[in-house]
């Protein structure tokens, strides 16, 4: 891992983020979205991520071609002003690169910029099967709070959704 580095997102890092986000809208339930985003879709995602609520991403300087191997973000939990404290993580990481614990560093960043800017707690909604996802949330302090039955619907099926949280 000496050659990872973890760095603030860029705009020049949309593709790059995009191509791993895709494969997961693509081929797996890790999120819920059912279509594969657009390069300008993403820059405009990226654009919108400042202060706490930015996108870092891992990039390994080893690797030929695109160096962005995951990338992570807070993002608010709720739009109601009582849950101004609380935000919610995403962590994606190149399937190729899985296993080597980039999502753990990615994750371990989040959770320091959570706290950093004086969030009380950050949420985690994971796809129930999700086992990876639900270890390295467990890894990094977080606690399955509950389960939401049925609450989403992808490749024919019905999904259940893991919710995991941390108090900082």
């Amino acid at each position: 891992m000496s050659d990872v580095v973890l760095r603030p997102a860029v705009v020049a890092d949309a593709e790059a983020i995009r191509t791993i986000y895709n494969v997961e809208v693509t081929t797996q339930t890790s999120t819920f979205d059912l279509v594969p985003r657009s390069l300008e879709d993403q820059e405009r995602w990226l654009a919108a991520r400042s202060g706490a609520f930015s996108a870092i991403v891992a990039v390994d300087s080893s690797r030929s071609g695109s160096p962005v191997i995951g990338f992570a973000s807070l993002s608010p939990y709720k739009d109601r002003a009582a849950y101004n404290t609380t935000v919610e993580d995403s962590v994606y990481v190149d399937r190729s690169c899985g296993g080597r614990g980039v999502g753990s560093m990615l994750l371990s960043r989040l959770v320091d910029i959570a706290r950093e800017s004086g969030f009380h707690a950050v949420m985690a909604r994971i796809e129930a099967t999700g086992t990876a996802s639900r270890a390295l949330h467990a890894k990094c302090g977080f606690e399955l709070v509950g389960v939401e039955r049925q609450v989403g619907r992808k490749f024919g099926r019905w999904l259940d959704v893991a919710v995991m949280q941390l108090l900082l």
